[in-house]
Formats: structure tokens, sequence, C-alpha cells
């Protein structure tokens, strides 16, 4: 009987890694039907996986075989590639060059390991210009690849919805001058918080758009869900493009309760969610210690306890993609 159990998991484990080996070919483009994110038979989807850090602060990390090892390990469907703008000696604003080399090294493991991939202008000020230059060069490069989700704008902090809306309409203009299929996200107010604000003004007049809303379980409760279901209700596309399980700051203790509260209302809703973040810095939310190798092939000793949870939550759920 144990050998037929034993063959019986060996037999699944390698069904899924099959399955998950054909993800975007199976999915294929990316499209928005009402609220909901779908695949090519538009059949409703779920996208799981882990962002990088600061491509400006923990650099090596950003390499195929990282990506690699995410996909493999964690059975991430998804990575995000979040590209600093104004933060470290090397960010985009101080060495476009580096950043875009160190960014589309992420693009082409995750289209090498056939997942999705969202390029992440990572900043919490608005930088129109830039974005519009950097946007336009990227677009025109990846539009044919249905794995890339563009992020306009991480996380604004003190700008107004008019604001911010105005500057996401002139950079999707330019992206959608090069990409008219793949999905854009959008940022909302106070940190990707005011998802009400966007839900009750949505940008008209282009396709695939969702907005972002960020949570860090310990800090963010009952009330940030209630107001992100309203906008959904309202009719507002709604994807997790960053979370984790502790406080805002990123550190402090993990509220596994809290974390696992979210996580079950996204399951419900089929939300995406990504979670923060693939960086070694001593704080609880980045997930590796300094032991991490930068190529992947982590071992257990080599994650904190958000990367162990957050890789248990990822093969779990992904399982049954």
């Amino acid at each position: 009987m144990k050998s037929e159990i034993k063959l019986f998991v060996t037999v699944l484990l390698l069904m899924f890694c099959y399955a998950n080996a054909q993800f975007v070919k199976k999915h294929g483009q990316l499209s928005v039907q009402g609220t909901q994110l779908v695949d090519k038979n538009n059949n409703p989807i779920v996208l799981r996986g882990m962002s990088f850090g600061w491509h400006s602060m923990w650099p090596r990390f950003y390499n195929e075989k990282a990506v690699k090892w995410l996909k493999k390990d964690f059975n991430c469907n998804i990575v995000r590639a979040a590209m600093g703008i104004e933060l470290g000696e090397m960010a985009y604003k101080k060495n476009s060059q580096f950043s875009k080399d160190k960014i589309e090294s992420v693009i082409k493991g995750a289209i090498k390991s056939d997942i999705y991939v969202i390029i992440d202008w990572h900043s919490h000020n608005i930088n129109l210009e830039e974005a519009k230059v950097f946007f336009a060069e990227i677009s025109k490069k990846y539009a044919k690849y249905p794995n890339v989700i563009y992020e306009i704008f991480n996380e604004p902090d003190d700008e107004t919805w008019p604001q911010i809306k105005a500057y996401a309409e002139e950079v999707i203009k330019v992206i959608r001058n090069n990409d008219s299929k793949n999905i854009i996200l959008v940022g909302s107010p106070h940190w990707d918080q005011d998802v009400n604000l966007p839900a009750a003004d949505p940008i008209v007049g282009y396709n695939n758009i969702m907005y972002t809303m960020h949570f860090y379980a310990a800090a963010h409760g009952k009330e940030l869900r209630d107001r992100t279901d309203e906008a959904i209700k309202n009719g507002l596309p709604i994807f997790i493009s960053e979370s984790a399980g502790m406080e805002a700051s990123g550190d402090g203790l993990l509220d596994m309760k809290a974390w696992q509260e979210y996580i079950d209302w996204m399951e419900e809703r089929k939300l995406s969610w990504i979670t923060w973040s693939v960086s070694d810095k001593d704080e609880t939310c980045s997930i590796l210690q300094k032991s991490a190798k930068s190529e992947g092939n982590w071992k257990e000793k080599d994650l904190k306890e958000s990367g162990i949870k957050v890789r248990e939550f990822l093969r779990k759920y992904n399982y049954k993609e």
C-alpha cells in the first residue's frame, strides 16, 4: 500500500510539473471581462507569485535562473520585476541602462519559463516623461509576448486620483500605440488603498485595464477588504500586485491568521495576488537570508519564516492551476 501511495503522489507531482511547465502556452493571451481576469479561452484565471525587491537595492536576484527557481520550487505562475525609479544608486533615473538590463533579465526568464511577468514602474511619485519613454521602449519590444503585464505606477502616496488618472491616461496611450492587448495595471491613491476613488471615476476608452490594491495583513484589516469588495461591485477590476502578512512597513511579526483571511478572501473572489519580496534585507517581508544564492537553489535554511510560508501558499494554491 505504501508503494502504491508513493507512486500515486509521484504521478500527481509529474502531472503538476508538466501543467505548470506549459502555463502561458495553456492560458495564452489574458484579458479582462467585467471585473475578472480571464485567459485565451475566456476562463477565469488567478495568477499567484512573487515580486522581486527593488532592482536598485537587490540587483543580484534579477537573473533568469532565479526566475526559473521561483517557478520550479515555489510554483509561481507569475513574477514581478520591481524597477526602482528613484531609490538607490542604481535607480532608473540615475542609471537607466543598468535598470533596463536587470528588468529584462527577469522578463526573459519569465518568457523562457513560460510564466507571466509584471513590469513594475516601482515609484511613489509621478515621473511622467521618464515613464513614457520607458514604456514606449519596453512595450515595443515585448508587445508580441502574452506573458507581459505592465504596472505603470506602483504605489501613489500623496497624489490625488485626478492626478494619477491623468498620468495613467498618458502612459496607457503610449503603451497602446505598440501593444493593443496586454494587461495594464493602474495604481490607486494612498499606497493602493483607496480603490473606491477609481471605482467612482474609472479610466475609459481602453480595454484590459485593471487597478491595483496592496495589503499587509498585520496592518490592513476587514475595512480594506470591504472597500475593495465595494469597488468590485461597482465594476472595478482589481489585481493584488503586492501583499504580505506583516506590518505595512514590511517588518514586525507575521500575523498568520490575518494573512490566511486575506488569502481566503482573494481565492473566493478569484483575485490574482503577488507577495513581496525576493530580497535579503533584514526585515520580515524579505523572504531570503543573506546565505541565499543569487540564482536560486535555495534551501529551507536560506528562507525566512515569510519565505517558508509564502512558498507553502503558492505550492498549495497554484497546484490546482
